[in-house]
């Protein structure tokens, strides 16, 4: 449900969150690398996620990015929103029509009744699912996790 550079952008957000600590930055091509995401591609997705402050950027031989926020104060859905937006927890999941409250009174697509329950959970879930309790069950997971 989540496209691939929505993917990326947790990906990377972890990534950073767990080696560019106190203030650390590093740069785009050595995070490239290690998620072997292209470096053009991931420098949009980094530049995105740094305007809306939830990492920082700084240009130059030093340069590179770093976290804007604390890893749990970020939530998937800051992520999601930034990257994909909304739709998924809107638009039919068919295509049909939104599937916000229908002021036609048409009846819904035919999956919506079914749909709407793992929306929801899907919804919350984003919401309230942050970037440090990610690593806090990769951690104690303790297993080799692959970003």
């Amino acid at each position: 449900m989540l496209s691939n550079t929505c993917k990326y952008a947790i990906r990377s957000v972890i990534y950073l969150s767990l080696n560019a600590k106190e203030g650390n930055k590093i740069g785009i091509k050595k995070i490239s690398e290690d998620l072997e995401i292209p470096t053009p591609f991931l420098g949009k997705i980094l530049q995105s996620l740094a305007r809306q402050k939830l990492l920082t950027s700084t240009k130059g031989p030093h340069g590179g990015f770093g976290m804007g926020k604390e890893p749990k104060e970020i939530t998937l859905m800051n992520i999601v929103e930034i990257v994909d937006g909304l739709d998924m927890f809107e638009n039919c999941l068919i295509g049909m029509r939104p599937c916000k409250t229908d002021t036609n009174n048409r009846p819904p697509c035919p999956v919506h009744n079914q749909f709407s329950n793992i929306r929801q959970s899907m919804y919350n879930l984003f919401n309230e699912k942050t970037i440090g309790q990610l690593i806090d069950e990769m951690e104690n997971n303790k297993e080799y996790i692959s970003l």
